[in-house]
């Protein structure tokens, strides 16, 4: 019943015009949005929407929600799901906004995002605009914690999200589990292409996975192809063909 309603409250909302205010914020502040083709922008612009207006954002630390902050953020949540489906995102509810980083609740550790179980993400607005003004360096915030909410989607945070076919579950976990330990081990290729924080487990070598698809997608095609090719199965997005970190 809740996916019937979501449906309808999506189709309701699609039906709205895109705020002609937003757009400068793409083409401005999204450097991915502008190398997509007018179709796909369109498509998009679509999903953007939607996720905005049917999502909470709250401020803390003393941030005042913008809309700028909203499409910024909200664009890093839809590239990852603009082959896949906004049902992705159904778990997620709010969004909590700090202007720097921030401290962990019960560890007091410092933090840059946060993807919480109960379908809470919380970001750093700092962190956020430096993934997006350096979108090649394989480490994006906004993208690392959405990519654990797609990750949820599933029921759990185990580093295999919902994929595609039940065929493909095997050979996702045969390559994700041997990436994993490798990267755990220290060998030379993983470490060329993905970040250390990926050895913490299974949920956050997807995240950090998924950060180096969109932005180190040559150097894991070639040196990890069959990881690249998991994730652009699942993604349904080949970004080594992106001119934003790919080759165009």
């Amino acid at each position: 019943m809740s996916g019937m309603f979501s449906n309808w409250r999506r189709k309701r909302l699609a039906r709205r015009e895109f705020p002609a205010h937003w757009l400068p914020y793409l083409e401005q502040q999204v450097p991915f949005y502008s190398n997509l083709s007018s179709d796909l922008q369109k498509i998009f612009r679509e999903n953007l929407k939607v996720f905005i207006w049917e999502k909470h954002f709250i401020g803390a630390g003393g941030l005042s929600i913008t809309d700028e902050i909203k499409v910024v953020i909200s664009s890093a949540a839809v590239r990852l799901i603009l082959f896949l489906d906004l049902a992705y995102y159904d778990r997620l509810t709010e969004i909590v906004v700090y202007p720097h980083h921030f401290k962990h609740p019960d560890s007091k550790d410092i933090m840059l995002g946060e993807a919480r179980n109960w379908g809470t993400v919380v970001l750093s607005d700092t962190a956020v605009r430096f993934g997006l003004k350096y979108p090649c360096d394989g480490h994006d915030t906004a993208t690392h914690e959405f990519a654990h909410v797609l990750d949820r989607a599933s029921g759990k945070f185990d580093g295999t999200p919902q994929l595609r076919a039940s065929k493909h579950y095997h050979p996702w976990a045969q390559v994700m589990s041997f990436h994993y330990l490798k990267l755990k081990g220290g060998h030379p290729k993983q470490l060329e292409v993905l970040r250390r924080y990926g050895e913490k487990n299974e949920a956050e070598f997807f995240a950090v996975a998924t950060e180096s698809f969109f932005e180190r997608p040559v150097q894991m095609k070639q040196l990890t192809p069959d990881l690249y090719e998991e994730l652009r199965r699942f993604y349904g997005f080949d970004p080594v063909n992106d001119p934003t970190c790919g080759v165009g």
